[in-house]
């Protein structure tokens, strides 16, 4: 430590001397303390930066370890498969089988195709050598030993009808006439009804694209169509086909129960949806882009079904006047993933209640009798019953 000098040694101009020296050094000190502190208060505020940024590190380190514990459980969870849920079973996992095949199963007995009720042409043969002596037999009386049938297609050929119509001039009036054309043959498009018949099936049943069905057309049939002409065809097949699903749609809304479901479409580029309202023997499909309600509302305007059949899907509640009848499939479905899952309590019990057991053990042989009226009495009044007994439960 420097010691103070002597003040009393000091004359009056070396005070003075003192001071100013003590003045520069006080001003030099200012400065640097006031350095010190504006670097102070910029290392506060990064400080407090740096505190804000660890506390968002730690808000989503906390959110990323709850995404990590989310996901570990469903690495858990069994996989979703066709038998559990709505998984096609084209998209189920198949295994790989062995090389060795499976045992043949008891012999049956022989099956072979039946003989056309009435065929085009009938051939019969009789021997005139036996084969096994060469003796001649045309002579003896004989019978239908082996009769078979020999299926061909004839060779395509399309029957161009060339029409012309005849005129001249009238010697009565001077004037041009023209004879007019037969019924059928009316002037217009040059293809037929058979052929556009033909047309719209490969491209609506099949989903053959126009390219190859003016391939198909030109290969197999001889006849040499453009795209454009198939696309005419089928704009102005629009307006019978809507008469048609007019009718289906009309006979659906007199019923008092509608069945519904929904799956995906491609269209171009875009993922539409496929709607099916169906019941007995009438079925309607539409293609919307949209999943809501508004496609059931489109369709049904004021009418609602006394009953509803469908999975529990959002848009499929709430169109039903008196009840709802959600698809045991769906529902067994959600009860096999379940149970896989590790339930215990509600999905067992509900795989055991009768109408679960009724619709694993009888959906597929009922499923082949396509009407209600074809089933026995007495299998509808148990299973009314069945169902009976399980609301009450």
């Amino acid at each position: 430590m420097t010691l103070p000098p002597d003040l009393s040694l000091l004359d009056s101009a070396g005070k003075d001397a003192l001071i100013l020296a003590l003045f520069e050094r006080l001003s030099d000190l200012t400065a640097r303390l006031e350095i010190l502190e504006a670097d102070n208060a910029a290392l506060r505020a990064e400080n407090a930066a740096l505190r804000a940024e660890n506390a968002l590190l730690r808000a989503e380190n906390a959110e990323l370890r709850k995404d990590n514990a989310e996901l570990r459980a469903k690495l858990n969870l069994p996989p979703k498969k066709p038998d559990n849920s709505s998984t096609p079973p084209s998209r189920g996992h198949k295994g790989s089988e062995g090389e060795q095949r499976k045992p043949k199963g008891k012999p049956h007995a022989g099956a072979h195709r039946q003989l056309h009720p009435n065929p085009t042409r009938r051939y019969d043969f009789a021997a005139s050598l036996c084969q096994h002596c060469q003796a001649d037999v045309l002579g003896v009386e004989q019978t239908a030993v082996h009769t078979y049938e020999r299926i061909e297609i004839p060779e395509i050929k399309p029957e161009v009808i060339r029409v012309t119509l005849l005129g001249g001039t009238c010697p009565c009036c001077n004037k041009p006439f023209k004879a007019a054309p037969p019924a059928g043959l009316e002037p217009g498009s040059p293809f037929g009804p058979n052929l556009r018949a033909f047309a719209i099936y490969l491209r609506v049943t099949h989903a053959i694209s126009f390219e190859r069905l003016v391939r198909l057309f030109s290969d197999l049939l001889g006849v040499e169509i453009s795209e454009g002409a198939l696309v005419k065809m089928l704009a102005e097949s629009q307006e019978a086909f809507a008469k048609q699903s007019s009718r289906i749609r009309a006979e659906l809304l007199a019923g008092t129960i509608l069945a519904s479901d929904e799956t995906s479409a491609r269209v171009g580029k875009r993922n539409w949806w496929t709607w099916v309202f169906h019941h007995g023997d009438s079925c309607c499909f539409v293609i919307h882009p949209n999943r809501s309600k508004v496609v059931v509302s489109e369709f049904l305007g004021d009418y609602r079904p006394d009953f509803w059949v469908s999975d529990r899907f959002g848009a499929q509640i709430g169109w039903a006047k008196h009840d709802h009848q959600f698809c045991l499939a769906h529902l067994i479905r959600d009860a096999k993933y379940a149970i896989d899952a590790g339930d215990t309590a509600f999905a067992p019990r509900f795989s055991r209640t009768p109408p679960a057991r009724l619709c694993h053990r009888r959906t597929a042989a009922e499923s082949r009798r396509r009407h209600i009226a074809q089933l026995r009495a007495q299998t509808r009044r148990r299973s009314r019953c069945v169902a009976a007994d399980q609301a009450q439960a």
